[in-house]
C-alpha cells in the first residue's frame, strides 16, 4: 500500500518541490496556558497546557465542532486519544460519558500532567499511559473502538502507521478523528477502508471526521 503522503501538492497533483507543509506554517510553541473543557460533567474545567515545545493544543473552537459532530452524549463509547498531549481531546469524550478513554503520551511531563487532571476531576473512566500511542493501537483487539483521536506531530511522518493502526482498531459503526495539514484524499482513505465524514478548515490545520466506508456515505 503506497503510504499517505501529508505534504502539498500542486494543482496538477504531483508533488510541490521542497515545500513541506505548504499549507500555512502551524504554531510550534504557544508557551504555558490553559484550555477548557467544553461541554458535560466537566464544562468549563480548565486544563493547563504546559510550556513546552512543539505542543499544539486543539483549539475551543475546533473540539466543540467535532462534538457537535459526534453528538453531544458519547455514553458507553470505548475511546483511544493516541496523542493526548493536554488530554484536551479525550478528557472532553470522558466529560459526556464515555465509557473508557486511554490517554496515550510519551512525554514524561505531559504524563504527570494528565495524571494529576485525572486525579483532580476524579475521570475513574480514563487510563493515562506514558507509551507509545501507535502501539497502543496496534495492541487494541480489532474493531474494538468507538472513536480514535490523532492528533499527531506534523514533522514526524506518523500520519500513515497512525490511520492504518487506527483503521485496524475501531469498529464498523466508529469515528476517527484526525488533524492534519492538509486535506485527506479519497486515494490517500481508500485504501484503509475509510472515507471523509465531515471536514473542517481552522487556520494551518484541517480537521476531519473519518468513517469506515461502508458505514455511512462520506459528505461534503
Amino acid at each position: 500500500m503506497k503510504p499517505v503522503d501529508f505534504r502539498s501538492r500542486s494543482r496538477s497533483g504531483s508533488e510541490a518541490p521542497a515545500r513541506v507543509p505548504a499549507a500555512p506554517p502551524v504554531p510550534r510553541h504557544r508557551g504555558k496556558g490553559e484550555v477548557r473543557i467544553i461541554g458535560g460533567l466537566w464544562k468549563r474545567t480548565r486544563l493547563q497546557v504546559p510550556d513546552l515545545p512543539g505542543l499544539r493544543p486543539t483549539p475551543d473552537r475546533v473540539r466543540e465542532t467535532l462534538f457537535n459532530w459526534l453528538g453531544q452524549d458519547l455514553t458507553g463509547w470505548r475511546c483511544l486519544d493516541a496523542f493526548a498531549g493536554t488530554g484536551a481531546l479525550g478528557l472532553e469524550a470522558a466529560s459526556r460519558g464515555a465509557k473508557q478513554v486511554m490517554l496515550c503520551e510519551r512525554q514524561p511531563a505531559l504524563v504527570d500532567a494528565l495524571r494529576a487532571a485525572c486525579t483532580r476531576l476524579e475521570a475513574t473512566a480514563v487510563e493515562v499511559r506514558r507509551t507509545d500511542g501507535i502501539a497502543a493501537l496496534r495492541d487494541a483487539a480489532p474493531g474494538s473502538l468507538d472513536l480514535v483521536l490523532l492528533d499527531p506531530p506534523f514533522d514526524a511522518g506518523l500520519f500513515d502507521a497512525a490511520l492504518a493502526a487506527a483503521a485496524r482498531a475501531v469498529s464498523p459503526t466508529g469515528r476517527i478523528y484526525l488533524e492534519a495539514p492538509r486535506p485527506c484524499t479519497e486515494a490517500d482513505l481508500r485504501p484503509l477502508g475509510l472515507a471523509v465524514s465531515r471536514h473542517l478548515r481552522a487556520g494551518a490545520v484541517h480537521a476531519h471526521l473519518l468513517v469506515v466506508a461502508a458505514s455511512e456515505p462520506a459528505t461534503a
